[in-house]
């Protein structure tokens, strides 16, 4: 079969199309033929062994998101069946429940090996059926972008009609961030460099939105929007240039999901806005397979249709990477396999 694979050693140039074996389920197994494959930040952090020893070994296969069709189950497999069409978790040994070591550490994309293969073999506890009227595409785009925003606006926190909730891009996570705000009845202030993508953003159901370049302390009119009180949720993809803005917008008692560190991953902020205020910081790491599942009904109840800036074929996995690292995509980046 095709795959993609880090081979040799670590690094970009490494990453090289290549074959190997097709392999076969057993028992308690699933074989998928994918169909599709999305791309996150993680994917450009992996090959360059980004995350140690929790990166994996090589040979490796990248990227965590995908959807496939079940081709074949191996015995006892009663959860999906042949002709199914199912996303691979994430974490693969992440059900539900709180998370501990080993739910947090087998994860697609590295150590264990990702989604640009013909086919995959997984644990059939380890897959979730995709909602019927999604693309393969569409679907690819689930199990970390989604999932990530879904967990922090809804397994950890308790959002309602009137919450008052910041988004920070309009990438992936940002975009679904948005739309499960807006599920929820809440009012959502997207911040973005690009008046365009703002525009779009509001297009989307936005409420507000703020340009971050023309106005750099985007923390004081962000309050205004609140009328000073503070947003209940900070949806923290930046990192370290944004957390000292954001400790500044949250209300007190308010929630800030630290979920991406695009700006820097050094701690450097008043940490006594968090202890005097009495603010949660809550990391959030993508979320488990009930979380997945609960997901998936949402979005299957509402129709609800994820946003995809440009879909590459499988040969052009690299041209892929460069521009989700341009930065310049406006929801999400998908490879047709």
């Amino acid at each position: 079969m095709k795959v993609f694979e880090i081979r040799g050693d670590w690094g970009f140039d490494h990453l090289q199309l290549g074959t190997r074996p097709e392999p076969r389920p057993g028992a308690g197994q699933v074989l998928l033929r994918m169909k599709a494959a999305s791309l996150n930040y993680r994917d450009l952090v992996v090959p360059n062994r980004g995350y140690g020893a929790f990166t994996g070994n090589l040979p490796l296969i990248p990227l965590s998101d995908g959807v496939g069709e079940v081709i074949e189950v191996g015995d006892g497999v009663t959860r999906v069946k042949a002709g199914d069409r199912v996303c691979p978790c994430f974490h693969q040994s992440w059900i539900g429940g709180a998370p501990d070591l080993e739910r947090l550490t087998r994860t697609l994309g590295g150590p264990v090996d990702g989604t640009m293969a013909e086919l995959m073999c997984l644990p059939a506890d380890g897959v979730v059926k995709v909602a019927a009227h999604l693309t393969d595409e569409q679907a690819a785009t689930l199990p970390c972008a989604a999932l990530t925003a879904w967990s922090a606006l809804v397994t950890y926190d308790n959002l309602g009609p009137g919450s008052r909730v910041l988004v920070q891009g309009t990438g992936g996570v940002a975009l679904f961030a948005l739309a499960f705000a807006k599920l929820a009845g809440c009012h959502v202030t997207v911040i973005s460099s690009s008046d365009e993508k703002l525009a779009r953003a509001k297009a989307m159901g936005a409420d507000f939105g703020i340009n971050y370049t023309s106005t750099p302390e985007w923390s004081k009119a962000s309050r205004e929007v609140t009328a000073g009180r503070g947003f209940d949720h900070i949806v923290e993809l930046g990192g370290e240039k944004t957390l000292p803005q954001s400790l500044r917008a949250i209300r007190p008692g308010g929630t800030l999901s630290m979920i991406g560190v695009l700006s820097g991953s050094a701690l450097s902020a008043p940490l006594g806005l968090v202890v005097t205020r009495q603010v949660r910081l809550q990391g959030i790491t993508v979320g488990s397979r009930d979380g997945f599942e609960a997901m998936m009904r949402a979005i299957d109840q509402h129709k609800l249709v994820p946003v995809i800036d440009r879909v590459f074929a499988f040969e052009e996995l690299k041209e892929a990477m460069e521009q989700l690292k341009r930065g310049a995509h406006f929801g999400k980046l998908c490879i047709r396999h």
